[in-house]
């Protein structure tokens, strides 16, 4: 089986499945594993694919997605054509589990799926603490973008104890003000910006915000990164995502 992958996730995910050596050809941001991804062609960027170039490695599956918006406009396009091809869009960590059980359905490797599945499921114990730091996940600095209870990352903040500042929206994430943003006065603010590289987050952008002067989480200098590669991508690295959060909730609880 020849496969094409078009975003992180998906690459991710089938390398977890042990079927890397089905990779024909990835998206322009697979990035892990690194030598497995290094020796591939390159397709574009999740919003730029180029077709021909999907089309001309001959794919028995490409492995699209539509967690992002725009992805809907590849998806049309490999549907022109006639490209066979999976689009998952998967909102909370049970739809993870969903999609990589579906991935390994398609692969042949449905077994190894539900072990990786069970694996990741055991080790992502529910932590409860005297008290629940209220936090803020930004996707994104300026405007603030943070996920609602429709996201992996709510419940992964759930799993640790922790408390998402918009839990009560049923969403995946939206844009916020910097005036909300004090009003909710977060204890703890986690930078996961997408499409940033983790040593690139610059804190000083949330600590030197004079809005955000009395925010809890600015007082105390709780204002910390964790890469987007273990927060914002669907695939197993989550259970990344899972361990620096753990860590950072216990030590301020």
């Amino acid at each position: 089986m020849r496969i094409v992958s078009l975003t992180c996730s998906n690459t991710e995910i089938v390398c977890a499945l042990d079927c890397a050596d089905l990779l024909v050809g990835v998206d322009s941001d697979s990035d892990y594993p690194a030598e497995v991804v290094a020796k591939l062609p390159r397709v574009g960027r999740d919003l730029d694919i180029e077709i021909d170039k999907v089309k001309a490695l001959k794919p028995d599956l490409v492995l699209a997605s539509l967690t992002v918006p725009g992805h809907e406009r590849v998806v049309t396009n490999l549907e022109r054509a006639g490209l066979p091809y999976l689009a998952p869009e998967p909102c909370s960590l049970e739809d993870v589990f969903a999609d990589i059980r579906l991935i390994g359905k398609h692969l042949g490797v449905a077994e190894r799926a539900e072990q990786l599945i069970g694996d990741a499921k055991a080790e992502l114990v529910p932590i409860t603490h005297r008290t629940r730091p209220r936090v803020l996940l930004q996707w994104w600095p300026k405007p603030v973008i943070a996920p609602g209870s429709m996201s992996w990352a709510h419940d992964l903040l759930e799993l640790c104890g922790a408390e998402n500042v918009l839990a009560d929206e049923a969403i995946k994430s939206r844009p916020m003000d910097d005036t909300e943003v004090a009003t909710l006065n977060p204890d703890l603010v986690v930078m996961s910006w997408c499409g940033v590289k983790a040593e690139k987050y610059r804190a000083e952008v949330v600590l030197e915000n004079p809005a955000f002067a009395n925010v809890g989480a600015v007082r105390n200098q709780r204002v910390y990164p964790v890469p987007e590669a273990h927060l914002g991508r669907p695939s197993l690295r989550l259970l990344d995502g899972y361990r620096d959060l753990k860590k950072l909730i216990r030590s301020v609880v």
